[in-house]
Parts: C-alpha cells; sequence; structure tokens
C-alpha cells in the first residue's frame, strides 16, 4: 500500500517509514518543513508538505492508508495540543473520508482511555486523544487504534504485550520501534479493523500478539 504517515520526523514516524518499506509498502512521509525532506528520502519514504494547521490534504493524494502520529509535544502549550492532537487529526480523518481513503490507524495514549485517572498535568492532552478517537470510531474507517504505554528510545524487540481495551491492564514501557511494527503488523491483518489496542512491552512476538485468534 501506499501509507502516509503523518508526523513522519517524529519519534515514532522516524522508526515508521523505514519499516514499512522494509515491509513491502511505499511510505509517504508528511512533513511540515522541506528540510525535513531528504531524512525522510534516507529513510525510504516518499516526502510530502503538509500542515496540519494549515494546508495538508494534498499530501494524502493518492494513499491507501494514512497512519496519524503527530503531536505537538510537551514543549508547547495545550493550545498546540487542541490544534494539532484534537483539530489536526480529526481533520485528517475528514480528508480521508473526503478522498476515499479507508484504512487509517491512530497513534493515542494508554491512559485516553479514562483522562479522569491520569495525572491531572497531561488530563488536558489525553482528552484531545480520546476525541480524536472517539470521532475516528464514528468515521466510518477502517480504523485501529493503537495506545502505547510510556515510550522509550531502546532497541525494538519485536516483542511486545496487549490489551483489547482493558482499562486495568498495565504493563512495561515499550520503545518507538516495537510501536512501529505494531503498525506495520496491524496494516497487514484486517483482524485489527475496528480494534483499539493497548500495547506495552512485552514477551509475545507481535503480529501473534495483536492477533491471538488467527
Amino acid at each position: 500500500m501506499d501509507v502516509a504517515v503523518i508526523g513522519a520526523n517524529g519519534g515514532i514516524g522516524r522508526e515508521l517509514v523505514p519499516r514499512l518499506a522494509d515491509a513491502g509498502h511505499d511510505p509517504i512521509g508528511v512533513v511540515r518543513d522541506e528540510a525535513q525532506f531528504e531524512t525522510i528520502r534516507e529513510r525510504g519514504g516518499e516526502p510530502r508538505l503538509g500542515d496540519l494547521e494549515g494546508e495538508f490534504a494534498q499530501a494524502l493524494e493518492g494513499a491507501d492508508a494514512v497512519v496519524f502520529t503527530a503531536g505537538a509535544g510537551g514543549d508547547t502549550g495545550w493550545d498546540k495540543t487542541l490544534m494539532i492532537d484534537l483539530w489536526g487529526a480529526r481533520r485528517t480523518i475528514d480528508a480521508c473520508v473526503e478522498q476515499g481513503i479507508d484504512r487509517y490507524v491512530m497513534i493515542s495514549s494508554l491512559q485516553a482511555s479514562d483522562p479522569l485517572a491520569a495525572p491531572e498535568a497531561i488530563r488536558p492532552y489525553l482528552v484531545a486523544k480520546r476525541s480524536a478517537d472517539d470521532y475516528l470510531r464514528a468515521s466510518g474507517l477502517d480504523a485501529t487504534i493503537v495506545r502505547p504505554t510510556a515510550l522509550t528510545d531502546d532497541d525494538g524487540t519485536g516483542q511486545v504485550s496487549v490489551a483489547f481495551e482493558h482499562p486495568d491492564e498495565d504493563g512495561d514501557d515499550i520503545p518507538r520501534a516495537d510501536v512501529a511494527q505494531t503498525v506495520v503488523a496491524c496494516l497487514n491483518r484486517e483482524a485489527t479493523v475496528g480494534e483499539t489496542i493497548r500495547l506495552f512491552g512485552g514477551d509475545t512476538p507481535i503480529e501473534q500478539a495483536i492477533t491471538p485468534d488467527e
């Protein structure tokens, strides 16, 4: 598939683009700055310019699937969280509906299941993520929502632990590389459509973990 990665130069996006290429997909790296184009090419992607606070729909043209892994980041205010993590996500969902792009994978957050149960300092972020997740569910797209726990920059292991929307489940931190590999596996598994996958570090091979009944 031609897979548009929104936030291709972010922590998970940098891990995802080369893994998509290795799996035989054609990744499209959507970034806000042309200065990042060469980096996207080096990772095996086709760079395209797209700004979630401006024009981006043209960056999705020809895509078969979209992965949303963009985020305002912890160094910005809650205004940017609303514009990127919530409104930007909603706009990409609308663009997929308009362009007939059916497959969508959302990188969310573990605690988006219950924002009020999280530390007060991050609740606004989790409300934004949960609201975007709910909008995606209602969109009619073939969607998978991935909610990883705390992320690390450790090397990937190829193994994870998952829970299919069990709020009381908890587990180890997970490398961004393993989140990226889980996205690739989800795109290759129709059984993950309609699922919300809570993702942790673990010891089960990724493809087995996300489709335990196959």
